[in-house]
């Protein structure tokens, strides 16, 4: 009995002492807030390169997207013979609602077939009560993946005063040129890749299908002026000469209709360089505007030239696709020159060195 007493209590005293070692060995409160503070130092220095990362993956989807927009504008010209005009105009007021933009007329090309053979059916009628085949809903309130770019923070779709879809957004706008799109009175159309009522192909453009721009990339919900229907329509010196030329100003429906051909929806310019601000103050807020003297279509003598920039949520550059069908990002801080000269068919300009 006095053995297993022994046992007992040396037991006891082996248990005491390992026990007493684990807690030795435990963190101090101290060395605890060490850890912590080294895991958010190592947190803090990885969370830019994840970001970065993910910022990279994103622009290599919004190429991957003009790569497909770029091989559809091809695949429609050699299926018709000739480009897609920038929207078809007969010439009346009547008839202006029907102008289906280029990058509804290119959708059986990037397999969006159920969307595009029912734009087919319709197409001589208007954009915006155009509906699916069940009747109800409307073609323009859909949302157009390959139309829209991973970093674009803003999809929201428009929708009317019961709160149906009626306007979805675009992040992808081709090329009208330098800034003169179109007059009404003589059916001329500006020096851009597209126009109203075109019927351009490839032996039109002289500067090289590879030295032209197709599209490239703006922001959606963009702020602009519209129908100012000047008779003088000099080139703006400056994006703060914009907003002296007046007009109706909307504050953020630009680009939020992607069925609709006009400039200021589907459109851009290369009157500024690429993410060029031209700020805009109004009840203490400042937009960044874009301008177009008249809506194509709702005026049978003022002319449509516009100032519309591409812009992008990529820092420093927007991506562009050329009319040959390859990508290319161009910086910010593009020559001005060079800019225009990428978007002018037929100017016999330098662009050597335009691109990233």
């Amino acid at each position: 009995m006095i053995v297993n007493d022994a046992r007992w209590r040396g037991s006891i005293e082996l248990h005491q002492k390992s026990f007493s070692h684990r807690v030795l060995n435990g963190f101090t409160l101290v060395e605890l807030l060490v850890v912590i503070a080294i895991i958010g130092t190592l947190i803090g220095l990885l969370l830019p390169a994840v970001q970065a990362a993910r910022e990279s993956a994103r622009r290599s989807s919004c190429k991957s997207n003009l790569r497909q927009l770029g091989l559809a504008i091809t695949s429609y010209q050699d299926a018709y013979q000739q480009y897609p005009a920038s929207l078809q105009w007969d010439g009346t007021l009547a008839g202006g609602s029907s102008v289906w933009s280029v990058q509804a007329r290119i959708l059986p090309f990037v397999e969006e077939l159920m969307i595009a053979s029912e734009i087919r059916r319709q197409i001589s009628g208007s954009y915006s009560t155009a509906t699916l085949a069940d009747g109800t809903t409307l073609i323009a309130g859909l949302q157009i993946p390959v139309l829209l770019c991973p970093s674009e923070p803003n999809r929201n779709v428009r929708v009317d005063a019961n709160g149906k879809p009626n306007n979805a957004p675009v992040n992808y706008a081709v090329n009208l040129g330098t800034w003169q799109i179109f007059s009404p009175v003589t059916g001329d159309g500006g020096d851009g890749a597209f126009y109203p009522n075109s019927r351009l192909t490839p032996g039109n453009f002289l500067d090289g299908l590879s030295n032209t721009l197709a599209m490239s990339e703006v922001k959606t919900w963009a702020p602009y002026f519209r129908n100012a229907a000047l008779a003088s329509l000099l080139v703006p010196v400056s994006p703060g000469v914009l907003c002296s030329l007046g007009g109706e100003f909307k504050s953020n429906s630009g680009h939020t209709e992607w069925v609709d051909g006009r400039a200021h929806q589907t459109g851009f310019t290369t009157t500024f360089p690429p993410q060029t601000k031209a700020p805009y103050t109004q009840a203490g807020i400042i937009y960044d505007v874009d301008w177009s003297n008249q809506q194509e279509g709702k005026s049978l003598t003022a002319s449509t030239a516009s100032a519309v920039t591409s812009r992008s949520h990529h820092v420093g550059i927007v991506t562009t696709v050329l009319m040959d069908g390859s990508t290319r990002s161009i910086s910010e801080s593009i020559d001005p020159t060079v800019w225009k000269s990428l978007s002018t068919r037929c100017g016999s300009e330098t662009t050597s060195g335009s691109f990233e």
